[in-house]
């Protein structure tokens, strides 16, 4: 579950009794069973007050709103726990300057998030959403759809989700390259690497592009039109890792004038997607709302990592699931 075990906290700190912050939205965590704790349950208003004094902070709302703006009255500070696997929501200049340990979920989704991408594969190539509205018709009409086995996807992102969406895809016969920040040959289920710099260059040669990377200064818009157009036009593209990696006018232009043959989008640059964006109408795009990676019983084990890091935080042991707040990401060993 957990991954990269690192980086101890101060020893000087009194553990007694941790102040603990924790950011919530619509829902909020189960922490009956906590205790020596003082846990302080704030909405985003609220988060200022509550981060005054506090020794950690733990970040539920998926959406972090009001985490950059409340930081500046963190006296004590020093942790800050995403539950989630991408960062980039707080990892801004302020969080990077301090002195703050940055703790993720990575372990706990890559799996199924891997699932719902080979789910969304097949669904394009299979044309399910085709199938579904014929029957919605009741409507027989017997046609042939593409099959998986032999084609060629780039998964932009070789981290611990891009390397368990390889690994599926692999297994019912796609050859699977990547794009990570290195370029490198033989890299676990990926055939070549290459760097994010040769992207325009190759990603003509591929059926299947999944971005499965996180969002940095870097990443962003990374898919940008000239980026779309060099794709081919028989092309599909999934987006699980974050809205912002694409630019989202662009790919609808390219979606409208069928330049790709189809997309799934799982995250967006606006979440909720606004109901008048074309995105939801377009008859060759599946929209999901950023649920990739939840499953039944999801927040449970999400919460379970970060009572684990409650626990080592509180006896001096060095936190798991570390995020290199220069990269924006843990990197991948």
């Amino acid at each position: 579950m957990p991954t990269g075990a690192a980086g101890s906290e101060p020893d000087e700190r009194d553990r007694a009794q941790v102040r603990l912050a924790v950011l919530v939205g619509d829902h909020e965590p189960d922490l009956s069973g906590v205790t020596d704790v003082e846990v302080r349950i704030a909405r985003q208003d609220a988060l200022p007050e509550a981060l005054s004094d506090a020794d950690a902070l733990l970040v539920w709302d998926f959406s972090a709103k009001g985490v950059a703006e409340a930081l500046p009255t963190a006296q004590r500070l020093r942790w800050i726990h995403v539950s989630s696997a991408g960062v980039d929501r707080v990892l801004d200049d302020e969080v990077r300057r301090r002195d703050f340990v940055v703790t993720n979920v990575s372990g706990v989704l890559d799996e199924t998030m891997a699932e719902y991408v080979l789910g969304l594969v097949l669904a394009l190539v299979k044309d399910l959403r085709g199938t579904l509205e014929r029957q919605f018709r009741a409507d027989w009409e017997h046609r042939p759809t593409g099959r998986l086995a032999g084609r060629r996807a780039l998964v932009v992102g070789v981290g611990a989700i891009g390397r368990a969406t390889a690994d599926l895809l692999r297994g019912v016969g796609v050859q699977v390259d990547g794009v990570g920040r290195t370029a490198r040959d033989g890299d676990g289920p990926f055939g070549t690497v290459y760097g994010q710099s040769d992207l325009p260059d190759v990603v003509g040669a591929y059926d299947i592009v999944v971005l499965a990377a996180p969002l940095t200064a870097q990443t962003r818009r990374m898919f940008d039109a000239s980026t779309i157009a060099a794709m081919r036009s028989s092309a599909y593209l999934i987006n699980a890792g974050r809205g912002e990696l694409v630019d989202e006018p662009a790919l609808t232009d390219a979606l409208r004038s069928c330049a790709i043959a189809g997309a799934a989008l799982d995250v967006f640059a606006t979440e909720p997607l606004p109901r008048d964006n074309p995105l939801w109408m377009l008859p060759n795009v599946i929209v999901s709302p950023h649920m990739a990676g939840d499953y039944v019983g999801w927040r449970d084990d999400l919460l379970e990592v970060f009572l684990e890091n409650l626990d080592r935080y509180r006896t001096g042991r060095p936190l798991l699931n570390k995020v290199d707040k220069e990269l924006g990401y843990i990197p991948s060993h």
